[in-house]
């Protein structure tokens, strides 16, 4: 290899490593406060990241208007309207014409408006003149998305602030895949694994079982928080939680057939910063529905993870809702899959492998069909790891904890307990 083959190598090496970096920062920062953004893109790369912002999930409150034009575009169109929170300019000009170029702006602009500018000139002496002269970040291209939001975020974000708890959802694929029996089990696993304090919350109002799996018989729960957004915060979250184990709370789901549970695209959104700012892990047993209120529960949370058994409905409903999850969480990583009941008997299948390729990705977990197992800790009200702890379904749940918060890299889906089972058979 020569000199420059080496050189070009390396800086690609580095520029990847700097990409996944800030990648790991997007991926925890907290979601935007309620402001207004208004960018002035004079390139139509600049116009793209902009565009990449505005549909990331953490921008889901923000107000964006993206315009062609620069400083000069921004000054007449503010001379006759107020400024927003935010303006973002791409400028060209270099450091002897910038601060000219923003004069006729500085008049017309609002005292608290802050301003990025995105120029092109990597100068510490003119950074240093216009934070003097009240610029709140300036920022040299080529630019990505994760450094306009970082740009944003060290503005409106406290840096003070209480970090936010991780959210899990998991949903079934099809009805009776055994969706909320895994998020169970899974809350319950994060909670004892780690001893980290986790809130397990029944989104399915009509039909939840959470309150069965864990032999509780709660007064209240999540539908006194959706139906007094107003009355929300942590004390009266705390009123509303079950204790089910040391670390372990519900917020039990009612399970009766009293009133219809229609709900509009945002109502769940105020009980989800409250659970995130209470515990550091929320599992969420979204039901098998497509709503507004679902995708929107969906598009916000830090990790969704399918569930399906390994038939063609299965496959084609996973299939539809990787790709809906994608376009809704571009800037995210892609869903988690698990395979649940495989192998169970006299019922045609299709094969794990078969059933993942047109997915192209892998499961985290293959869990094995166990009638027994399954059905002896339901009807005793009792999780997998207090039925059998040793067992391989207890340590895929195991697996699928320590993936979906972060502690362990996804790894091929371990085929043994399937394999081991079938053997068996």
């Amino acid at each position: 290899m020569s000199a420059v083959e080496y050189e070009i190598g390396n800086s690609s090496e580095l520029r990847n490593a700097d990409d996944a970096v800030r990648m790991a920062e997007l991926e925890n920062m907290r979601p935007l406060p309620r402001i207004s953004v208004h960018a002035f893109c004079e390139s139509e790369e600049l116009q793209r990241v902009m565009e990449r912002c505005g549909s990331d999930r953490r921008m889901s409150k923000v107000s964006l208007r993206i315009t062609s034009g620069g400083i000069g575009a921004a000054a007449n169109m503010f001379s006759s309207a107020p400024t927003p929170n935010l303006i973002i300019l791409e400028t060209k000009a270099n450091a002897a014409n910038l601060l000219n170029e923003l004069a006729p702006l500085a008049a017309v602009c609002d005292p608290s408006t802050k301003v990025v500018i995105v120029g092109y000139y990597n100068d510490i002496a003119l950074y240093r003149e216009l934070m003097r002269n009240g610029i709140s970040e300036y920022i040299v291209q080529p630019v990505a998305m994760p450094d306009v939001m970082a740009a944003m975020a060290a503005i409106f974000v406290d840096p003070d602030a209480e970090p936010l708890g991780r959210s899990v959802a998991f949903i079934g694929a099809k009805g009776g895949v055994g969706s909320s029996t895994i998020a169970h089990n899974c809350a319950f696993g994060i909670s004892n694994l780690f001893s980290t304090e986790t809130i397990l919350a029944d989104l399915d109002l009509p039909y939840g079982t959470a309150n069965i799996d864990f032999d509780q018989d709660p007064t209240q729960g999540i539908a006194e928080a959706v139906y007094a957004p107003d009355r929300l915060d942590e004390m009266f979250l705390d009123r509303l939680l079950t204790k089910c184990s040391e670390h372990l709370s519900l917020l039990a789901a009612p399970s009766l057939l009293d009133r219809s549970y229609d709900f509009d695209a945002h109502a769940f959104q105020p009980v989800l910063e409250v659970l995130q700012r209470s515990a550091p892990i929320t599992v969420l047993d979204v039901p098998h529905m497509w709503s507004e209120w679902t995708r929107s529960v969906l598009s916000g949370v830090d990790e969704v993870v399918i569930c399906a058994a390994p038939d063609l409905a299965n496959l084609r409903n996973t299939k539809n809702m990787m790709d809906a999850l994608r376009k809704m969480r571009p800037n995210d990583k892609p869903p988690h899959l698990v395979l649940n009941q495989v192998g169970m008997p006299k019922r045609p299948e299709i094969g794990p492998s078969e059933f993942c390729d047109p997915l192209e990705l892998e499961p985290i977990a293959i869990i094995p069909f166990d009638s027994n197992l399954f059905g002896t800790a339901a009807n005793s009200g009792r999780m997998i790891s207090e039925m059998d702890s040793k067992s391989p379904t207890a340590e895929t749940f195991s697996q699928i904890s320590h993936i979906v918060t972060g502690r362990i890299a996804i790894k091929k889906a371990k085929r043994s307990g399937l394999l081991g089972l079938l053997k068996r058979k």
